[in-house]
């Protein structure tokens, strides 16, 4: 079916469901929200599991919630779902002069700053105006520090990041000996920004590298406890050193 016919029959879908369902009839813009947020995750698991018919399925179900947000903005005359798509359609052509003007580039690089550069002359008062406030904090402190990068305030070599982190170690050290708490928060909170900023350099997405270790950990743990029934115990029952002696015993075997 050719991409005009599937959309006008998914408007068209949701259309009558929200003239006829009760459920579709009661959303809102803000009891959809926690669902949108919910489906970004879900596309998230799809895409680090590598499965293409899961990332399918959920790309479907933020292109519904889309146009479901478009709907309802139709209903109380605000904009609809062409205005939606005629907007970013005009904001790419306005961000890439180098594709459809006469600017020239010499790399990716480039391309950022001068989307930084753009966005300000479109009258954003701050390069960060665009972090939005509720992304997880690792994410966000990523995405912070590579938008200052693009107007140069940037380390010029790793060494002075890895510098910067074991600097933030010792405050939260000293910090911690002092037994302030308020000061070991700032201080923690100083040292993940900083490890997050040498995760950048070393050009791997600090989210991502947690994201694994959590699945990994959450695996290994998991057949810890069934090597455990195996075993007939209960890792409730038992000791941390017995539970080391299983771990290393599912690492060897991973």
């Amino acid at each position: 079916m050719p991409y005009s016919q599937s959309l006008e029959r998914l408007i068209n879908i949701l259309n009558e469901l929200r003239e006829k369902c009760p459920w579709d009839q009661k959303q809102t813009i803000e009891s959809l929200r926690p669902q949108t947020v919910e489906e970004l995750y879900e596309l998230n698991d799809a895409i680090l599991e590598g499965n293409w018919e899961n990332i399918k399925e959920e790309l479907g179900d933020l292109l519904l919630h889309i146009a479901f947000y478009s709907k309802i903005a139709e209903e109380q005359e605000q904009f609809h779902l062409g205005e939606v798509m005629q907007a970013i359609s005009n904001k790419l052509v306005a961000r890439h002069p180098h594709i459809y003007s006469h600017l020239v580039v010499k790399d990716e690089e480039e391309v950022k700053q001068n989307w930084e550069v753009i966005k300000l002359n479109e009258g954003k008062k701050s390069v960060l105006s665009g972090v939005p406030n509720s992304l997880p904090a690792i994410t966000k402190a990523l995405v912070i520090q590579r938008k200052v990068k693009q107007v140069g305030f940037e380390w010029d070599h790793i060494e002075e990041v890895r510098n910067k982190v074991l600097e933030e170690w010792e405050e939260l050290e000293a910090a911690r000996c002092e037994n302030d708490k308020e000061n070991i928060e700032e201080e923690l909170g100083d040292l993940l920004f900083s490890i997050v900023n040498y995760a950048r350099f070393l050009n791997i997405d600090p989210e991502e590298a947690l994201q694994k270790t959590n699945h990994k950990f959450k695996q290994r743990f998991q057949k810890m406890e069934d090597l455990a029934v195996s075993k007939g115990k209960k890792v409730q029952e038992m000791t941390l050193t017995e539970m080391d002696v299983l771990w290393e015993e599912i690492k060897r075997d991973r």
